[in-house]
C-alpha cells in the first residue's frame, strides 16, 4: 500500500486491468473474491435452526442439572443471511480486492488512536496522586468489557458461566414454574443485564448475569397494582459522608444477592423463557408462571423494600422520618446507621459491636456480601485518606465522552460561554429530541457529584420539548467543560464543627428570556462539607429582584430545615441557628420586618414563613457580599476566573489532574 498526495486517476483505463501500468500496483499481491455468493438451503435451514435456538433445550423444571451448562452458544443473529445474493454480472465490477473492515463500521473512538489526537484525554486524567490500591481499582473499571447481547456474552466462558450460576439460582428458589399459558394472559418478556463486581484492591472479583423481566410491557390492574417504594437519597448519602470524615466513622459496604427473589408476588404474572435457555421440545411451548418477584417487574421493589423494612426493624432499628431508606439504632450513647438503595447498603456509625451483629443478622435472613470499606457505590468512586473522602464520577465521565464520540475534543474551562442566553427561536433549526433527551438525562446524573454543572443543566433542561441546534451546541460545549477535568468531585475534608449548617442563596432577576422568570439557586454546607445545592426556575415571575431573592431564600430554608431534621434523627443536631447567607439587603429587610407592603402583599407566606423561623432563633441572617455568594455561579453564567475561584470554595478537586 503506498500513501501519497500525488494520484492519477486513469478514466479509460480498466479497474486493475493486465494491460494498464497504474501507480503502486501489484497484482501478486492482490487478494480477490468472487462477487457472486450462494448459499445452499441446506446450510440456510441449519443457521436457521441455530439462531431459532435461542429458548434451547434445557429442563427448565430443575429436576436435573448434573454437570451440564444450561446455556449454548449461539450464532449472532445479524449474520444469518437468507436466500441467494444475485448481482448482474458486470465486467467493470467482477474482481474486487480483498478489505478486511468490509461491512465493519468504523468504530468511534480507538484507544491506540489517542496519539493522532489533537487534544488526546491522556493529557486530562492522572492517577499519580492514588494509593497502589486505588489506581489498580480505577484502572480495572476500564478494562474489562461489558456483552451488549446474549451472543457475546455465550462465547465468552467465564460470561457463560455466570448466566449458568443465575438460572440455577432461580431454579433453587423456585421462583417459577414452567405451565402452559392460558388464554388471555399474555406473558412479559425477559432480557439479561450483564456487569463486574470489583473487590476492594480493585481486582475483578466476579463477572454478574442478571435475568431481568421487562416490566414495561405489564399492565395496570392486571399483572400489577401499587408499585412505589423508596430508594435512598443521594443527598442523604452525602451528609452521612459528611459525618464520616467528620467523626472518622468507618464505611461499610454490603450487597444482597438476588434481593428482589426473596418478595413474593400476590398477583398472577407469566414471563417468556430466558433469551439462551434450552429446554425439551415438548416444553418450548410453556411459559413462566412466577411465584416470587423478579428484577424488572414493577412490583419487585415493592415486595423487597417491604420485605426488607420488616426485618431491620424486627432487629430494632427505626426508620427516620427524613428519608425511610435509612434506618437508625441508638444505644449506649452510640449509633449505627444504615441506608439502603435497591439492594446495596452502607453501614456506618461509632458501634462496631453492633456493626458485626447486624452484619450476622442480615446474613441470616437474606444472601448477603461484604463488599469491604465503601469504594464504589451507585456509579460514585469513594477515595478516603487521611485529608478526607473524595467521591468522583470519573468513570461515568469518560464512559460519556467515549460514548459521545467526544473524547478527542478540545476542552473548554466553563460549562456554558458567557452572555449567552437561550431562548426558543422562531425559526430554530430541528434536531432530534430523544438524542438530546438522552444527553440530558445523562448529565443529569453525573451531577451527584458535579455542583459545578447544576446551573448549565437548569437551562439545558428546559428545552427538552422543543430543542433546537443553538441548544445542542450547549450540550456539546458541557461534554467539552467534562473533557477539561473528568475526575473533577466533591472532597468531604475534617472539619472541627461538624454540626454546623450554612446555607448560600441567590437569584437572577428575570434572567429567562422566554418568559422573564427567575433563577434560584442554593448551595448548603453541613460541617463545612457541600452536601446540597439546586438551580431551578422559579414559577411564577417576579416584580422585582429583591421578590426574587425572597423566594430564593424560601426554597434554601426549605432545604436546610430537612437537613435539620436528619442530623437530629442521627444525634448530632447543633444548638447554633442555621446560618443564611443572602446578599440583598432588602430581602433581608422585608425578612426581618413584620410590617406589611403592598409591593409584599403576594409573597406574604414566604415572608412569614422565614419571620416565623427568625422569631424561634432556628435561622440568621448574617451580612455577605456579592462577590463572596458562592450560590452565584447556580443563577448566571459567570467568567472562568469567578467561576474557577467558588468551585475552589466549594471543596470541589481533581485528584486526576495531571498537576
Amino acid at each position: 500500500m503506498y500513501i501519497t498526495m500525488d494520484v492519477v486517476f486513469h478514466e479509460d483505463s480498466m479497474y486493475f486491468s493486465s494491460e494498464s501500468e497504474l501507480q503502486g500496483e501489484y497484482h501478486k499481491e492482490i487478494q480477490t473474491l468472487d462477487y457472486d455468493y450462494h448459499i445452499s438451503e441446506e446450510d440456510e435451514s441449519r443457521q436457521s435452526e441455530l439462531v431459532n435456538q435461542e429458548a434451547g433445550e434445557l429442563d427448565m423444571s430443575g429436576q436435573q442439572f448434573g454437570s451440564k451448562d444450561v446455556f449454548i452458544e449461539i450464532p449472532n443473529q445479524s449474520s444469518s443471511v437468507k436466500g441467494v445474493l444475485n448481482l448482474e454480472p458486470d465486467p467493470f465490477m467482477k474482481r474486487l480486492p480483498h478489505r478486511h473492515n468490509r461491512g465493519i463500521p468504523k468504530p468511534t473512538y480507538e484507544p491506540e488512536l489517542s496519539t493522532k489526537v489533537k487534544y488526546p484525554m491522556s493529557n486530562y486524567v492522572y492517577n499519580h496522586r492514588l494509593s497502589e490500591s486505588n489506581k489498580s481499582f480505577v484502572n480495572q473499571l476500564s478494562t474489562v468489557a461489558i456483552p451488549n447481547s446474549v451472543q457475546e456474552a455465550l462465547v465468552d466462558p467465564r460470561w457463560k458461566a455466570t448466566m449458568n450460576e443465575e438460572i440455577k439460582s432461580l431454579q433453587k428458589n423456585e421462583t417459577w414454574e414452567l405451565v402452559e399459558c392460558p388464554p388471555g394472559k399474555k406473558p412479559v418478556g425477559c432480557r439479561w443485564i450483564y456487569t463486574v463486581k470489583y473487590k476492594a484492591d480493585g481486582s475483578v472479583e466476579r463477572f454478574k448475569a442478571r435475568l431481568v423481566a421487562k416490566g414495561y410491557t405489564q399492565t395496570y390492574g392486571i399483572d400489577y397494582t401499587e408499585t412505589f417504594a423508596p430508594v435512598a437519597k443521594i443527598k442523604t448519602v452525602r451528609v452521612l459522608l459528611s459525618l464520616a470524615a467528620n467523626l472518622d466513622w468507618p464505611l461499610q459496604q454490603f450487597d444482597v444477592k438476588n434481593a428482589f427473589l426473596h418478595g413474593k408476588l400476590s398477583e398472577e404474572v407469566y414471563m417468556d423463557l430466558p433469551p439462551g435457555c434450552m429446554v425439551p421440545e415438548k416444553q418450548c411451548q410453556k411459559v413462566c408462571k412466577l411465584k416470587k418477584s423478579l428484577y424488572g417487574l414493577k412490583q419487585s421493589p415493592r415486595a423487597w423494600f417491604g420485605r426488607f423494612t420488616k426485618s431491620v426493624r424486627a432487629f430494632g432499628y427505626r426508620q427516620s422520618s427524613s428519608d425511610h431508606t435509612l434506618f437508625l439504632k441508638k444505644q449506649h450513647g452510640k449509633i449505627t446507621a444504615l441506608i439502603v438503595y435497591v439492594d446495596d447498603m452502607v453501614v456506618t456509625g461509632n458501634d462496631p459491636e453492633e456493626r458485626k451483629a447486624l452484619q450476622n443478622y442480615l446474613s441470616r435472613e437474606f444472601k448477603m456480601k461484604d463488599l469491604g470499606p465503601l469504594k464504589y457505590f451507585l456509579g460514585i468512586e469513594v477515595s478516603r485518606s487521611s485529608e478526607g473522602i473524595f467521591l468522583s464520577q470519573r468513570k461515568y465521565a469518560l464512559d460519556l465522552l467515549q460514548e459521545t464520540g467526544m473524547s478527542g475534543c478540545q476542552p473548554v474551562n466553563t460549562p456554558i460561554e458567557e452572555g449567552l442566553k437561550l431562548c426558543v427561536e422562531p425559526n430554530q433549526v430541528s434536531i432530534v429530541k430523544g438524542r438530546y433527551q438522552r444527553f440530558v438525562g445523562r448529565l443529569m446524573y453525573l451531577a451527584h457529584t458535579r455542583p459545578d454543572l447544576a446551573y448549565a443543566l437548569s437551562v439545558v433542561s428546559q428545552y427538552m420539548h422543543n430543542p433546537g441546534e443553538q441548544h445542542m451546541n450547549v450540550i456539546m460545549r458541557i461534554l467539552r467543560y467534562l473533557k477539561n477535568a473528568p475526575g473533577k468531585g466533591i472532597l468531604f475534608a475534617k472539619n472541627v464543627d461538624h454540626q454546623s449548617i450554612e446555607v448560600y442563596t441567590d437569584a437572577d432577576w428575570a434572567g429567562a428570556v422566554d418568559d422573564r422568570r427567575s433563577t434560584s439557586g442554593y448551595f448548603t454546607f453541613v460541617g463545612g462539607n457541600l452536601v446540597t445545592w439546586k438551580s431551578k426556575k422559579q414559577n411564577v415571575v417576579a416584580r422585582s429582584s429583591a421578590e426574587a431573592e425572597f423566594r430564593g431564600m424560601a426554597l434554601g430554608l426549605c432545604e436546610t430545615l430537612w437537613l435539620r431534621i436528619l442530623l437530629q434523627d442521627l444525634g448530632y443536631l447543633s444548638r447554633q441557628p442555621i446560618r443564611l447567607f443572602c446578599d440583598n439587603k432588602v430581602a433581608c429587610d422585608i425578612a426581618h420586618n413584620p410590617v406589611q407592603h403592598d409591593r409584599t402583599k403576594h409573597v406574604d407566606v414566604d415572608r412569614f414563613f422565614i419571620k416565623e423561623k427568625l422569631d424561634d432563633k432556628i435561622v440568621e441572617l448574617p451580612k455577605i457580599r456579592s462577590e463572596d455568594q458562592l450560590a452565584n455561579i447556580l443563577t448566571k453564567v459567570v467568567s472562568s476566573q469567578v467561576f474557577s475561584k467558588f468551585l475552589d470554595k466549594l471543596g470541589m478537586y481533581d485528584i486526576y489532574a495531571p498537576t
